[in-house]
């Protein structure tokens, strides 16, 4: 990815892979259109030739040894419980190689077509799913409509990895000798899950913790904020931390939102996102982030939220 290719910071958008799963039911054939951030995604091959593991769930089809590197392979249409056509044939499929949380893993699709670019605004939250009635809202983190008022759901993968066992949240041996702090932390981030987990870390800090969902959320709750505290906003909200991926508004716009209002500008921004290349990070401090973290290292996230805590004492 060039310079030029970047998407730029605080535009709001998203670069997705439109990837296709194909479903059998009766005697028709239809053609679910799914997307993932192109963030996550190292490179598409061929189905390679995979080695079989024993006594595991039935949608991880086995590994394979990418140049040295060792990657499990999931079949997706399995996990999502679609019986896939007899016509769909191995030689016709893709695996889709992603990296999140500093995981790499490989996903089986019928059909890789295509980037698409997306304006946040234009993605509802993953409850909008229920009304489709495509597949389980929870195995997804949005939704958005393309031409043909067709449905494209970009994929909960981070949802695969807990369910392997891969990734599981490490809240730490924490020294709370170190971490005595006051004050607020306004929190974004659409996965209730995520927020939870990153709540509970704070609270033990000694912060008190106002949520959001998105960044459209965020801003609400900033004036929120702003009436209560007036000019004392920068000294009681002594951070904000975001995760990037959300509908309606990213993390990114939200920052760069935040950073041209003179009444907020001062409060320090802490990234805490799944996707975790490089040039996101360089967009995360573009869009004036102090930190840009991947989710969840208990032990980086404490230390990196009290150094820029206390780079910002006021």
């Amino acid at each position: 990815m060039t310079k030029d290719n970047m998407l730029k910071v605080g535009s709001n958008e998203m670069e997705l892979v439109d990837f296709r799963i194909f479903r059998q039911m009766g005697d028709e054939i239809y053609e679910g259109i799914y997307g993932v951030n192109v963030s996550k995604v190292r490179e598409i091959i061929r189905m390679p030739k995979l080695t079989e593991l024993p006594g595991v769930p039935e949608f991880i089809e086995g590994i394979f040894d990418l140049r040295g590197i060792v990657i499990p392979v999931i079949n997706l249409a399995n996990w999502m419980s679609v019986i896939t056509p007899e016509s769909i044939k191995e030689k016709d499929t893709r695996v889709i190689i992603t990296e999140f949380n500093n995981i790499l893993i490989g996903f089986v699709v019928h059909d890789a077509k295509r980037i698409r670019r997306i304006n946040w605004k234009d993605i509802e939250p993953a409850s909008f799913a229920a009304g489709t009635g495509v597949m389980d809202g929870s195995k997804i983190t949005g939704v958005t409509r393309i031409e043909d008022d067709s449905v494209l759901l970009i994929i909960d993968l981070e949802a695969v990895v807990q369910e392997l066992g891969l990734y599981t949240p490490d809240h730490g041996n924490f020294p709370k000798e170190e971490y005595n702090f006051n004050g607020l932390v306004l929190l974004l981030d659409d996965s209730l899950t995520a927020r939870k987990i990153v709540k509970e870390a704070l609270e033990k800090m000694g912060f008190q913790v106002v949520e959001a969902q998105d960044g459209q959320d965020g801003l609400v709750r900033l004036e929120e904020l702003c009436e209560m505290y007036g000019t004392d906003i920068g000294k009681k909200l002594k951070l904000i931390v975001s995760d990037v991926e959300m509908p309606l508004m990213d993390g990114f716009h939200f920052a760069a939102q935040v950073k041209d209002d003179e009444r907020f500008n001062k409060i320090p921004i802490v990234f805490n996102s799944s996707i975790s290349d490089h040039f996101s990070e360089m967009r995360g401090k573009d869009a004036g982030g102090e930190a840009y973290l991947v989710k969840f290292d208990a032990s980086t996230f404490y230390d990196e939220v009290a150094r820029v805590v206390r780079a910002h004492v006021h």
